[in-house]
């Protein structure tokens, strides 16, 4: 498949993309900062700016079969970035046809009421940005859309195991968040759905066929 993966040179997306890769798609891996991107057979680095219009994003997405948005400006450009990027980039996939749209969101995103627990209440802004994004993409497409919601990312091995669905705040190493992202594509059933997401004791590909 062609996939274009937006945040490419994050933490997350850097990983999304070597497992989309590896796992035989073609990815366009777009980024401010393409030029960090290493082109390889599979990937291909392609400069791209949240703060483009509509129909310019539009013109880079063309013909994709799976949009990942997985950008975070880092509290720097949350209105422009994280909310109305996201948004124009959802308008963007609408007007092209895509047929799959996975976004990356943060624990309790559409739950206010959960935001002054832990470390939640340390990113309140970002987790606004993410509340009005989320909803739009619910509400005001029709995108076959999935929207993974994990707890706090942290660096470390990846385990494989993961705990899906979860109520209580946790955290999730980086790793373990990007191949949920990667293997979203092998289970249609997490179509239309919110993932909430924490470290846990199931295997991946088991806690994503039992959503």
């Amino acid at each position: 498949m062609k996939i274009f993966v937006v945040g490419a040179t994050g933490r997350v997306g850097q990983l999304l993309t070597e497992k989309l890769a590896a796992k035989g798609h073609n990815v366009f891996a777009a980024s401010r900062s393409a030029e960090k991107i290493p082109e390889t057979d599979r990937i291909k680095p392609i400069p791209f700016d949240l703060h483009a219009s509509v129909a310019e994003i539009a013109q880079q997405i063309r013909l994709m079969d799976v949009i990942y948005f997985v950008a975070g400006s880092r509290g720097q450009d949350l209105l422009q970035a994280d909310l109305f990027g996201a948004v124009k980039l959802m308008q963007a996939a609408e007007e092209g046809h895509v047929p799959r749209y996975i976004q990356l969101s943060s624990l309790f995103a559409l739950e206010p009421e959960r935001w002054s627990e832990s470390y939640l209440a340390e990113i309140m802004d970002y987790n606004i940005a993410k509340y009005f994004s989320d909803n739009w993409l619910i509400h005001n497409t029709n995108l076959a859309y999935t929207i993974l919601q994990p707890g706090s990312l942290v660096e470390g091995p990846a385990t494989g195991e993961v705990s899906l669905q979860v109520t209580d705040i946790g955290k999730n190493a980086i790793g373990d968040v990007a191949e949920v992202l990667a293997s979203l594509l092998d289970y249609p059933n997490t179509t239309g759905k919110v993932i909430t997401m924490h470290e846990g004791s199931t295997p991946i590909a088991t806690a994503l066929a039992d959503i």
